[in-house]
């Protein structure tokens, strides 16, 4: 018989095309242990083998008609997909499951694939849950994706957006509270708005937080409490801490300084003259006080609308001017009077000595302030810079800064400010968590609070019900447009991810320790058991 290169050989110097399907039973033929025409593979010449070979037809055949097995066949008798069976198929070896395709879509093939359903992130960072594609780990932190080679994210802002009681909060609690605090030089403070049981919801976290010297010494970390009754402390607006945030020494607190006119005339800012009448007083005020005590509003109060000729950005400038310089410094001191009546219980004097940033954690609470008016969103921004110039003179301490219910800063004139520090927070080692609830009526497209919302580049999507919700998520954050239908029916305690802007979203389910689940309860119940009479709680939100 001719060999088989030497067939392959005679079929390219003849250069005639053979059927490839005889040539490759002739080749088989050749290699069978028992000559030319053998039946079957060659694996069932080899005793060892021929186990995973599959039986011949005739042999599977004779075995039904029997009623009787095959000895060493057994396996292939057993239930299951159908076999592929065929004469030559199984003469050159290849034996599989011959299963009928199923329909399916594109979104569902997706777990076909390995490399796609491999774990989303690495190990590096704080356990942030469980993929629920792949049921994989998920670590997640901004500071760690900041500090990564190659850099995953170039801001540290995240975004939290969900319904109300969606899971968002406990997650925001653990994630971004919790866990963070184990990790070396780092801390957390929390703007506090939800009230649970006449205090912020993040009381008993701080209380169990206080470091163990001070445990011994008797001293207890408690919450910075603010309240229109005089039961709170006082946050002076000219705290020196603020006005040592720049280089220039007040551009921040001049800033915030002329956000509140536009709070307390609810959106209406200081004009050109408005505001040169305040920053002129402003200036006077830092002279008159320059070595001595820290001055307070009430100080800022009693300059406005006087106006002093020798200053020299009004050198030069007529009666008319200054007359009308002076009216507006006198519009200004009406709108500081006001805000010291209404509000003099918090603004009215020198910051409290118990307002100080404690090693783990600190809490502003501002649980007990009302919804309406300008309080809560001036003590956030206040909070905000106080918190800035405060690390400016502690560095080296990374901090998670928590904002719930963000709608009141980021959706109104304090989000000027917001967006304007954002850098200087960057290079202070803060990362901002807004907290909110939707994005599409908290903040106005194209306002200052919508540039902080898009600098985000980590978010967090709970359950939005509304179809305009979101839409609105995918559409600003670049999510899948068939993610819309699936935020809708999130649930509790699932969310989408989005790190950056080339990854895709990620669907996570938010896993809790007993011990979390006490302390992240929204509830009242810190301290009840399951074992006290009362039903397991959810670890998955």
């Amino acid at each position: 018989m001719m060999g088989v290169v030497e067939k392959i050989a005679q079929k390219g110097v003849d250069g005639q095309d053979q059927p490839v399907i005889p040539l490759m039973e002739e080749i088989q033929g050749v290699v069978t242990v028992d000559g030319p025409g053998a039946k079957g593979s060659w694996i069932m010449r080899l005793p060892l083998l021929r186990i995973f070979a599959a039986p011949a037809v005739e042999e599977v055949e004779a075995a039904k008609d029997a009623g009787a097995g095959l000895g060493e066949w057994t396996p292939f008798e057993e239930q299951g997909s159908v076999l592929r069976v065929k004469k030559r198929k199984a003469a050159a070896g290849f034996y599989a499951p011959a299963v009928p395709g199923a329909p399916s879509t594109t979104r569902q093939a997706e777990i076909l694939n390995t490399a796609l359903i491999a774990a989303p992130t690495g190990v590096a960072g704080v356990a942030a849950g469980r993929d629920v594609l792949s049921q994989t780990a998920i670590s997640k932190d901004p500071v760690t994706d900041y500090n990564a080679t190659p850099r995953l994210v170039t801001s540290t802002n995240v975004l939290v957006i969900g319904d109300v009681g969606s899971g968002k909060s406990s997650y925001t609690k653990t994630v971004y509270v919790l866990r963070p605090l184990i990790l070396r030089n780092r801390r957390a403070v929390v703007i506090d708005k939800k009230n649970e049981g006449g205090e912020g919801e993040y009381g008993e976290t701080v209380r169990f937080h206080t470091e163990p010297a001070d445990r011994r010494a008797g001293r207890i970390n408690t919450p910075v409490r603010f309240a229109l009754d005089g039961s709170g402390v006082k946050f002076n607006i000219l705290d020196r801490a603020i006005s040592g945030v720049n280089d220039d020494g007040m551009n921040n607190q001049l800033v915030y300084l002329n956000t509140v006119p536009a709070l307390m005339r609810e959106g209406k800012g200081p004009d050109e003259w408005e505001r040169k009448a305040l920053r002129l007083a402003y200036r006077a005020m830092l002279k008159k006080f320059e070595g001595g005590r820290t001055p307070t509003t009430a100080d800022l109060h009693d300059l406005l609308g006087i106006i002093d000729p020798k200053e020299p950005s009004l050198s030069g400038m007529s009666p008319d001017t200054l007359e009308l310089l002076h009216k507006s410094g006198i519009s200004m001191r009406f709108c500081f009077n006001e805000l010291l009546e209404t509000y003099g219980a918090i603004f009215d004097g020198e910051t409290s000595k118990s307002v100080q940033l404690n090693k783990l954690l600190t809490s502003f609470d501002i649980s007990q302030l009302p919804d309406t008016g300008p309080s809560i969103p001036m003590v956030m921004g206040l909070a905000n810079l106080w918190l800035l110039g405060t690390v400016r003179r502690d560095r080296g301490i990374r901090t998670n800064v928590i904002v719930e219910e963000a709608g009141h800063i980021l959706g109104g004139p304090m989000a000027v400010q917001q967006r304007s520090n954002i850098k200087l927070s960057r290079g202070l080692g803060i990362s901002n968590i807004y907290n909110i609830h939707k994005g599409a009526t908290d903040v106005e497209p194209g306002s200052p609070g919508m540039a902080v919302i898009e600098e985000a580049q980590t978010v967090h999507i709970f359950r939005q019900t509304r179809p305009e919700a979101a839409t609105w998520c995918v559409r600003t954050f670049g999510l899948n447009p068939d993610t819309a239908a699936d935020i809708m029916t999130l649930k509790n305690g699932h969310h989408f991810l989005k790190t950056g802007a080339e990854t895709s979203e990620i669907e996570i389910e938010h896993v809790r320790s007993s011990w979390e689940v006490d302390m992240t309860n929204t509830d009242g119940a810190l301290t009840e058991r399951p074992d006290a009479g009362f039903a397991e709680p959810d670890r998955s939100i």
